[in-house]
């Protein structure tokens, strides 16, 4: 009797078992141990364990090699290789009075749980013990139409009449940014390049690069904006119906700022209310956030380290990244905080949570990040009160059927701001006003301004609110009348 004779006889009681318990293990049995490529894993055979299983995530079309070493003891080992539904894919033994086990190159038949399992000769019935290591190594990938990517992966194949086209899927998560180049490596070829969603919509594709002065494919800087498996699509101009053949190279690659929230194509959406917690790294010093607002909106941001030695600092950006106010210790020691920021105009705006001297900075740690709002600065206007910014001038009149007029403003404590109002036509004699939002007068003037014109030079607001401007006449007495006419008025905030 044969050695290979002998081993089915022994063995086929525990192979049986390992193979009828393969598709159960998708439960992630304790006892089965995840391996990562291009790692070295230590396992131990005994009487009381004759078997060890591990698992690995495996694509269609990827190529792997595997090497199993004793180190210490008599261990006579086996190696099999298993799929999810228990098939078989290799069996090795050492064979040859050698007790390492080689694989050199085993394809995978489709993208699936594999299991590998390390035993004695003769399983249960065996009496060999020892420790060994395994290595298992992903050494590439097939180039046949059908295979599945990793980011890095580069195939050669060849487009002719007989196959214009070839698909390789890859599986991309939300917030990937990934370039894919189809490069001519014989022929005539003239390359076409499609990405496909799984709903089968083309959500990409490319002829010839611009400015590449080839007729290379190239899709760069391909937001994905759902997890998800996608279709590469390698072929030429014009298809099926196209003529040029020859050979290609294909690459699939990760943009260096790939992942969510490493870019404004990418950033993480936020909603009113939100809090979350990330982190800075010197391999992502700027974490990106977007939000829709409408003008005047009030908005309170947070940044509060929460470990490491990060030094909080947040801006606040509009759609086309201008920045639009900073801060780095609003919130107290090293903490960041940008309060009632007010919205200039509907739209995106971005949040960039970095630290202190961004690039060249050297701090790092997780924070947790505050999206508050705040309602809109004019939520308890009267809506027959116009709102004015500063900066504004402003016509109206003053007669008997109006006697005055309000104009709301959104003022920031500490601001520095003058009112005008002066007379266009007629003897109108005005008089401005300052009030706050309970209806108390602040400031107010008759003649400050030269002649009939009012005018509030450098009033300090006293809080952060709703202030109105009160546009009026002087009240005529001891029988005189009460003056009317056009009048100008302008409010404008004095940098002090």
């Amino acid at each position: 009797m044969t050695r290979t004779e002998l081993l089915f006889r022994l063995g086929l009681f525990w192979l049986a078992v390992i193979l009828c318990a393969a598709p159960l293990a998708a439960q992630d049995d304790p006892a089965e141990t995840p391996l990562e490529f291009a790692g070295t894993i230590t396992g131990e055979i005994t009487n009381a364990d004759p078997l060890q299983t591990y698992f690995f995530e495996g694509l269609r079309g990827e190529v792997i090699s595997l090497r199993v070493t004793v180190t210490r003891g008599d261990l006579d080992p086996l190696l099999t290789v298993v799929d999810a539904n228990g098939t078989l894919l290799a069996s090795r033994d050492d064979g040859d009075g050698r007790r390492d086990i080689t694989i050199d190159a085993l394809t995978l038949p489709r993208s699936d749980r594999y299991y590998i399992i390390i035993g004695r000769f003769g399983y249960g019935l065996g009496s060999t013990v020892g420790v060994f290591e395994m290595n298992v190594e992903r050494i590439g990938v097939s180039s046949e139409s059908g295979s599945a990517l990793r980011y890095g992966d580069s195939v050669i194949n060849n487009i002719s009449a007989m196959m214009p086209q070839l698909y390789y899927s890859f599986r991309a998560e939300e917030g990937d940014i990934l370039d894919i180049i189809m490069r001519r490596a014989s022929g005539d070829l003239d390359p076409y390049l499609q990405v496909v969603n799984s709903r089968a919509f083309v959500i990409a594709d490319n002829d010839d690069a611009v400015g590449s002065g080839s007729l290379d494919a190239q899709i760069r800087g391909l937001v994905i904006e759902e997890t998800g498996t996608y279709i590469i699509i390698a072929t030429r101009y014009g298809e099926a119906s196209g003529t040029s053949t020859g050979r290609f190279i294909l690459t699939l690659d990760e943009a260096s700022n790939s992942g969510l929230g490493n870019a404004a194509q990418t950033a993480i959406a936020l909603s009113i209310n939100q809090t979350l917690d990330d982190e800075i790294t010197n391999d992502s010093v700027i974490r990106y956030y977007a939000f829709d607002a409408r003008k005047d909106d009030l908005l309170t941001v947070r940044m509060n380290r929460l470990s490491g030695s990060l030094d909080a600092f947040l801006v606040i950006t509009d759609s086309n990244l201008q920045e639009l106010i900073v801060d780095d210790d609003g919130g107290g020691g090293q903490n960041a905080q940008i309060q009632s920021f007010r919205v200039p105009e509907d739209g995106r705006y971005y949040i960039l949570a970095t630290r202190l001297d961004r690039e060249a900075g050297t701090t790092v740690g997780r924070y947790r990040l505050e999206f508050q709002s705040l309602g809109n600065a004019f939520d308890g206007v009267p809506p027959e009160v116009q709102r004015i910014s500063f900066g504004t001038t402003i016509t109206g009149r003053i007669d008997d059927l109006t006697p005055e007029l309000r104009f709301a403003f959104w003022g920031q404590e500490g601001e520095a701001v003058t009112v005008s109002l002066n007379r266009g036509d007629g003897d109108l004699d005005p008089v401005v006003s300052i009030v706050s939002a309970d209806g108390r007068v602040l400031a107010e003037d008759d003649d400050s301004g030269g002649g009939q014109n009012a005018r509030i030079a450098r009033y300090v607001l006293p809080a952060t609110s709703i202030y109105y401007v009160r546009a009026a006449r002087f009240s005529g007495t001891d029988g005189n009348p009460n003056t009317q006419g056009s009048f100008v008025l302008v409010l404008a905030r004095i940098v002090r």
